[in-house]
């Protein structure tokens, strides 16, 4: 990989009618359709990224094989984070043969579609985080503000784990009632995992967090604040489409992530925008 390289480190392609993506409301008329790499592609050449992220969706090892199966056909694909059922130790059988695939790199339990936050804690689950660490595979983190402190225990528990949390976890800018508490209780949750872990995060998903009437001046605390706790070499950018269409297009996001990033340096963006994804997921 050149230092140049962009890279998005977080997208998605399904097809609803495989029918396991439990979360996504029928017919909804932006998120209820297929999207695979031909609708993205246009969107990447003109940006000039050259690799991404593919990200599971569903909570299936099925859905992990249909994105492989993408990546083995798609050049822009690098890597494909997928799903093992961590209350399954049988499980453990799907980690070691899909660790041979060259194109895999780690697995994301849907753990912000988990009424029990305390469900990352449960000693039958904790094999699977060991077995990442064994494996020298990736964890996504993706939760809520509530889960920052049981993040932090499991990470603090397993210091070899390669951890990055997904979507700068999910501030709730848009409850403008409340958003004064919220950042104090995330930035303060963050800020804990960023200077007592060696976590990565990924800078995506805030203009999904924010209303319909969304504005980069709207997140620029919550990117600076980011920026700034875990330092460019930790932070990488991420579309998170088409979820992030539910606001705005592929790359409105990105120009408002240039923007936000603008007063640093050509080394720390040109590290947001491909240097740390492709080190941390071993792209290149």
């Amino acid at each position: 990989m050149t230092e140049t390289m962009l890279i998005d480190a977080h997208q998605h392609y399904w097809n609803p009618a495989r029918g396991d993506y439990f979360w996504m409301p029928k017919g909804d008329p932006v998120l209820d359709r297929i999207y695979m790499p031909h609708h993205l592609d246009p969107q990447l050449k003109a940006a000039g990224i050259e690799k991404t992220v593919l990200v599971q969706a569903a909570p299936t090892v099925n859905e992990t094989e249909f994105m492989l199966g993408i990546a083995d056909a798609s050049a822009s694909v690098a890597k494909v984070v997928g799903w093992v059922d961590f209350e399954n130790r049988d499980d453990l059988r799907h980690l070691e043969r899909l660790k041979a695939h060259p194109k895999f790199a780690g697995v994301r339990p849907m753990i912000q579609d988990i009424a029990d936050t305390d469900w990352m804690l449960r000693p039958d689950i904790r094999w699977a985080f060991d077995a990442l660490v064994d494996l020298d595979l990736t964890f996504d983190a993706l939760g809520f503000s509530r889960h920052l402190a049981n993040f932090l225990t499991v990470f603090q528990r397993h210091p070899k784990l390669r951890v990055v949390v997904d979507h700068c976890m999910k501030p709730q800018i848009r409850d403008n009632g409340t958003a004064k508490d919220e950042f104090k209780f995330w930035s303060e949750g963050m800020g804990r995992i960023a200077r007592e872990t060696q976590a990565c995060c990924k800078f995506s998903a805030l203009v999904t967090e924010d209303v319909q009437a969304w504005s980069t001046e709207r997140l620029l605390p919550y990117a600076e604040f980011v920026l700034e706790a875990f330092g460019p070499d930790r932070v990488m950018w991420g579309s998170d489409w088409p979820v992030c269409r539910l606001r705005c297009e592929h790359g409105e996001w990105l120009a408002s992530a240039r923007e936000l990033t603008h007063g640093l340096s050509h080394t720390d963006r040109a590290r947001i925008f491909g240097g740390t994804a492709a080190r941390f997921y071993g792209i290149g």
